[in-house]
């Protein structure tokens, strides 16, 4: 992967991350059409710029952090499934679903199912005043829905959205809620892909994880503050229409590079 590759692959992270589009689903296309091979420093950068991505979402709610410890029992609740579904297939997951057909089929499904639930939340009122006021069933059953992003390209946020929306918050309530639940899940599934990979880089290659996270960090921040804006106001109907555009246009592309 070259340096410009890199930065590439940095933005789209930090745009994508938490836009319900699937960020790794991106990534691993991006990477596809670019020829990058899936190597050992490949995979550890991509886990560094995730984690650049998630310091934005720290450092942009770190007041709702320090409001009480409530918000962290909520979040404990929803991470357990992820936590326990994750350990027990992770190497099935990496080794078997990491391939652009499996990305291109999620967006497309996962694509259909936010313009279906977008016409479900139009006039939905929600049940709590608050996101901490989410009872610990509810948290947990959002944890449920994110268990569904472990397949590559059906995104953690729009997995966690729609579960929070079928469990009675609005919109905006969701989308909060899915971007404070990213970071207990990509700090520890980072840190987990951190514990099994090989550190020994060149100055060169540690010098690009350092840009590549601070371009995600940059980027996340400005999708973060456009998304909660854009959602407030439009819903969700474009994203799952750009997932489906997405997701049949590298169908094509692959079929293309076969026959070719």
């Amino acid at each position: 992967m070259t340096l410009f590759q890199s930065i590439i692959i940095a933005i789209i992270e930090g745009l994508t991350e938490f836009l319900p589009i699937s960020s790794t689903g991106h990534m691993i296309l991006a990477s596809a059409a670019m020829g990058i091979h899936e190597d050992e420093f490949v995979k550890t950068f991509e886990v560094f710029i995730q984690l650049g991505a998630i310091l934005a979402i720290a450092f942009m709610y770190i007041k709702r952090f320090f409001r009480g410890l409530k918000i962290y029992y909520k979040l404990l609740a929803a991470f357990i499934p992820t936590a326990v579904v994750g350990l027990l297939a992770y190497e099935i997951i990496k080794g078997y679903l990491f391939n652009p057909i499996v990305v291109s089929i999620s967006l497309i499904v996962g694509g259909i199912i936010l313009i279906l639930i977008d016409k479900r939340v139009v006039n939905q009122e929600t049940t709590v005043a608050e996101v901490e006021d989410i009872t610990y069933k509810q948290a947990f059953f959002i944890g449920l829905f994110q268990c569904l992003s472990m397949v590559p390209g059906t995104s953690r946020a729009a997995a966690t959205i729609i579960g929070g929306v079928f469990n009675g918050l609005n919109k905006k309530q969701a989308t909060e809620f899915s971007f404070l639940l990213a970071v207990p899940t990509m700090m520890a599934a980072g840190g987990y892909d951190l514990l099994k990979s090989d550190l020994a880089f060149t100055q060169a290659q540690i010098m690009m994880l350092f840009i590549g996270s601070g371009i995600a960090f940059v980027t996340a921040w400005i999708a973060v503050k456009f998304f909660l804006h854009y959602v407030s106001n439009h819903g969700f109907t474009a994203f799952g229409w750009y997932r489906i555009a997405l997701g049949i246009l590298f169908l094509i592309f692959m079929w293309g590079n076969d026959l070719g």
